[in-house]
């Protein structure tokens, strides 16, 4: 029992990196890269990263969310799979 479920941990924190990291990756790159235009142009706003980080989140969920969910499906599943394996001990 305690491999099955550690196995299912060890499942559901690879799929929580997976499906979590195209949007991490995208809010870093645009935070980023607006921070230095700023200091840059030396203008000190702190609400304008805000905007361009919800405009790629909703282009990366847009863009990528048909594969999130088809992977969450396939997670569901493996651990549905494995009831019976937790089960019987």
């Amino acid at each position: 029992m305690d491999v099955e479920f550690m196995r299912i941990i060890s499942d559901m924190l690879g799929t929580t990196a997976r499906l979590s990291a195209p949007i991490l990756i995208s809010a870093l790159v645009i935070g980023v890269f607006v921070g230095l235009v700023q200091t840059v142009m030396q203008v000190q706003e702190a609400t304008l990263t805000f905007v361009p980080k919800v405009v790629a989140i909703a282009l990366i969920l847009g863009l990528t969310g048909n594969w999130m969910l088809g992977e969450l499906e396939d997670f569901m599943q493996r651990s549905l799979d494995s009831i019976p394996a937790l089960l019987a001990g």
